[in-house]
């Protein structure tokens, strides 16, 4: 998996219609389900500063755009984000669990065992989770 692949998984988390991209509204939404807040406004505010063809709109591109322009810290941030979709349960750790419910959210099925083979790619410590340190490695 590279960092374009794990960007498209966060595109698709917020894209509640499945156009490929993300409004406002979504952006606002899949905030507040991950336990942030961003007003209507911010997002709008957000959606503009970034919309690279003027559709009010967030495409994938722009998500890369994003992520490419920030700096380390901002990647950092980002992957933070990214890391905490995943870690559905709050243990600080992706579990095959909280993998396949991730995967079946953004409609991808796979059951626990491929997870479990998914994790153990990046699992560098053997524990069978992955570890943020992991999670950063695997996107890179």
């Amino acid at each position: 998996m590279g960092q374009k692949v794990g960007l498209e998984d966060v595109l698709r988390y917020f894209d509640e219609d499945g156009d490929g991209k993300v409004s406002a509204l979504e952006l606002s939404q899949g905030l507040g389900m991950m336990g942030g807040e961003l007003l209507m406004k911010e997002a709008e505010m957000a959606i503009a500063a970034l919309d690279s063809d003027g559709d009010g709109l967030l495409s994938l591109e722009d998500f890369v755009t994003l992520m490419e322009g920030g700096g380390e810290e901002q990647k950092l941030k980002d992957l933070k984000v990214a890391f905490e979709m995943y870690d559905i349960e709050g243990c600080g750790f992706i579990t095959p669990k909280s993998l396949k419910r991730m995967l079946k959210k953004m409609g991808e099925s796979k059951t626990l065992h491929q997870c479990k083979a998914m994790i153990k790619h990046f699992d560098l410590n053997g524990d069978g989770f992955l570890s943020f340190q992991e999670f950063r490695i695997m996107m890179q």
